[in-house]
């Protein structure tokens, strides 16, 4: 079958691999139809993120079509699911408790198109087919009313942002949200659209550029030209005339992957407030304002989705009509493009299938 593989920063190449085949009752063989690029593929593509280790399939968030599937599978050709990027098998304890980012059954970091992260080759989702064990828990449907290229980051960034700030409003209907986007381009609006979609009193997105912003406004959600240099102006001319130093809010997410950004975040937070960081930060350390979180009582979250136990509840609002993530898609192309089109600018770009069955 083809795949799309992974060769160095700005090379890809199409390569005929070994077709995948089911090896348990429980798997299931899914062909992709809408593949997103995630954040961290546009870093990896860029030379931004450099893993050691040489080609590996590439593309993990994907929407597709049941093919084959073994008697406890819990699927049927022909069915359209979400594949969740991180494989887990739902039975151990980890996942059990819902952390299906480190399930027993596989290895430390195991992923669609992300061989360098855990050392084991899963195959991607910019392939002609993908092998999923565990089936009867790794699939979720797509519900009928679902475009797949609306949903298709469903598998990883949607349910990223999702979980900065869908517990947290659960628990303080209403409140107010903060939303800084910046390194973690799509997770961060994704996170600001999701806010707004559960209710939240108010959602304010700040971001530098331009094309996040104009993408967060079509979420019908307040934006700022600027996350640090306007905001911070404002706030020390507030200080000065004996206000207070910035606005705050319940409930805050940092999406930029800046130390200065996060500091201002950690600032804005308000007294007993939760600050998610969606962001990954590249260097070895980053400095953290924890004497502003300690004074004022902040929780400070940080680490990988959850993205399978977060995506029922994400994709039930999608298919309600009160969440919309293709507000964030940038680009759509076709698989045929993807070698070329991976580097692009934009917050989200989608793939949708064109290698024929």
């Amino acid at each position: 079958m083809r795949q799309l593989t992974f060769i160095k920063p700005g090379k890809f190449e199409w390569q005929d691999v070994p077709a995948p085949k089911l090896t348990a009752d429980t798997d299931a063989l899914v062909r992709p139809i809408a593949v997103a690029r995630c954040d961290l593929d546009l870093y990896i593509a860029a030379g931004v993120t450099v893993y050691p280790g040489g080609a590996f399939a590439f593309g993990h968030e994907c929407v597709g079509e049941v093919v084959d599937a073994g008697p406890k599978a819990g699927v049927q050709p022909g069915e359209r699911v979400v594949v969740p990027f991180q494989l887990s098998c739902g039975r151990c304890d980890a996942c059990k408790r819902g952390y299906t980012n480190t399930c027993e059954a596989f290895p430390f970091r195991a992923a669609y198109g992300l061989k360098p992260l855990c050392g084991t080759e899963f195959g991607g989702a910019l392939s002609d087919l993908m092998h999923v064990p565990f089936a009867d828990h790794m699939l979720v449907r797509l519900p009928p009313n679902l475009d797949p290229i609306a949903v298709a980051s469903a598998a990883d960034n949607v349910p990223d942002g999702w979980r900065a700030v869908a517990s947290y409003l659960k628990a303080r209907p209403g409140a107010n949200v903060l939303v800084v986007g910046g390194l973690a381009q799509s997770v961060a609006l994704y996170a600001a659209g999701a806010a707004a979609s559960l209710g939240a009193g108010r959602v304010l997105y700040l971001d530098d550029d331009p094309v996040r912003r104009a993408a967060a406004g079509k979420f019908d959600i307040a934006i700022e030209p600027l996350a640090l240099a306007e905001r911070r102006d404002k706030a020390k001319a507030s200080r000065g005339a004996g206000g207070a130093s910035t606005e705050q809010f319940e409930i805050t997410v940092d999406g930029s992957g800046n130390p200065d950004a996060l500091d201002f975040v950690v600032a804005s937070t308000a007294p007993n407030g939760v600050c998610t960081s969606v962001a990954i930060y590249l260097t070895p350390t980053t400095p953290m304002p924890l004497s502003k979180m300690y004074s004022k009582g902040i929780t400070f979250v940080t680490g990988r989705v959850h993205a399978r136990a977060n995506m029922p509840a994400l994709i039930d609002c999608c298919a309600s009509g009160h969440f919309h993530p293709e507000h964030v898609t940038s680009r759509v192309a076709k698989f045929s493009e993807a070698a070329d089109a991976m580097t692009d600018s934009g917050p989200k770009l989608v793939f949708t299938n064109d290698l024929g069955s």
